[in-house]
């Protein structure tokens, strides 16, 4: 296998292996739909064999933060349409992800919302507010009606994205954010059907991938995982249970054919990645995450050594509209400005250099 060569996820044909991560970068205001500057943000990265949007909200409780795109309203819907559209014309593929923020949020970000979360704990911090820097509340701990009424909406949010012309969803299960909360012994005290053993902790991400697979497809469904990230307080430091917890759900999953499983990792070629990439049985996108930015020659040898079917790469992308042309001929490479990663104009987000202009 080749980075630079064409793969199939699912109902993915990709033209090469490199993935754009998922990346915040709040540029959606307040009505969080995205405009023409997200539309060419994306347009710009086309040539990567898969888009992976920003974590996009799927209903007002759920945003995370200030500036954040939703998948709620038909105002986002026909901005997303822009964004695929734009996409599509230069021949790319994208998928959305779908995310809901948990206990990560503030209702001085939500509107006044509740901020729920699997069990009443707190995360010990502070979070990004209209109103500046504030500490996270004791979230509210969702009732299993209410779980089960947040998987409909889960459901809802990847039908409007289909709509919207996107070419599938990725479910946010990592970070520390809801899903991930759900599977987090440390973040998830429940003793109810959603809590307590690794097969309980587990099944409410079950049942949201198996809800948004039979309602959009399996082969367009893709799954985010970040076990022993130890983010936002979502504590997993127990290998033992983290293989139990982990395999179970992709135990669960493996029948359903999913397009692929994306894990952020620290170590993608490591015996727990590939465990769960042999439990999982199908196309595992690898993410080597936050600790150091994924290079060229890391991203070459996880597929020639066939560590990963394919690679998420994140700042590279930022900072390198053709990234793939940069690293197919190994070209010098723009550096990523971190301090413009969450400011609000094209500076530092579509005003990256390419290599030939045009």
């Amino acid at each position: 296998m080749d980075l630079f060569t064409p793969v199939t996820l699912g109902d993915l044909e990709l033209a090469n292996r490199v993935v754009m991560a998922p990346l915040t970068r709040l540029r959606s205001g307040p009505s969080g739909v995205p405009g023409d500057l997200v539309v060419e943000h994306y347009r710009q990265r086309a040539s990567v064999g898969l888009i992976i949007t920003e974590g996009t909200y799927l209903n007002h409780e759920s945003q995370a933060f200030v500036g954040q795109p939703g998948i709620v309203t038909d105002a986002q819907v026909a901005g997303w349409r822009r964004v695929a559209e734009a996409v599509h014309a230069r021949g790319g593929r994208i998928v959305m992800q779908v995310m809901h923020g948990g206990r990560v949020t503030h209702p001085d970000v939500n509107g006044g919302r509740r901020v729920v979360a699997p069990s009443a704990i707190a995360i010990d911090g502070v979070g990004h507010t209209e109103k500046g820097k504030q500490p996270y509340p004791v979230p509210h701990a969702l009732s299993a009606d209410e779980a089960r009424g947040i998987v409909e909406e889960f459901v809802a949010a990847a039908r409007r994205a289909i709509e919207a012309g996107l070419d599938g969803v990725e479910i946010h299960s990592a970070n520390g954010y809801l899903l991930h909360e759900f599977l987090s012994p440390a973040a998830n005290q429940r003793t109810d059907e959603y809590g307590g053993s690794p097969e309980n902790r587990a099944r409410f991400v079950v049942e949201v991938v198996t809800a948004v697979a039979s309602a959009i497809g399996p082969g367009r469904v893709g799954l985010r995982i970040s076990p022993e990230h130890n983010i936002q307080d979502a504590y997993e430091t127990d290998r033992d249970d983290v293989l139990a917890t982990y395999g179970a759900l992709l135990d669960r999953l493996r029948p359903l054919g999913l397009a692929y499983l994306s894990v952020l990792h620290k170590d993608p070629a490591g015996e727990l990645v590939q465990e769960l990439r042999r439990r999982f049985g199908g196309k595992l996108i690898g993410n080597s995450g936050f600790g150091s930015p994924t290079t060229r020659d890391e991203a070459v040898e996880l597929i020639e050594a066939a560590h990963a079917d394919a690679v998420a790469v994140g700042r590279a992308v930022l900072a390198n509209p053709d990234l793939v042309e940069r690293w197919a001929g190994e070209h010098p490479e723009n550096q990523p400005q971190p301090s413009l990663f969450y400011s609000s104009g094209a500076e530092g987000y579509t005003d990256y250099p390419f290599l030939h202009a045009g």
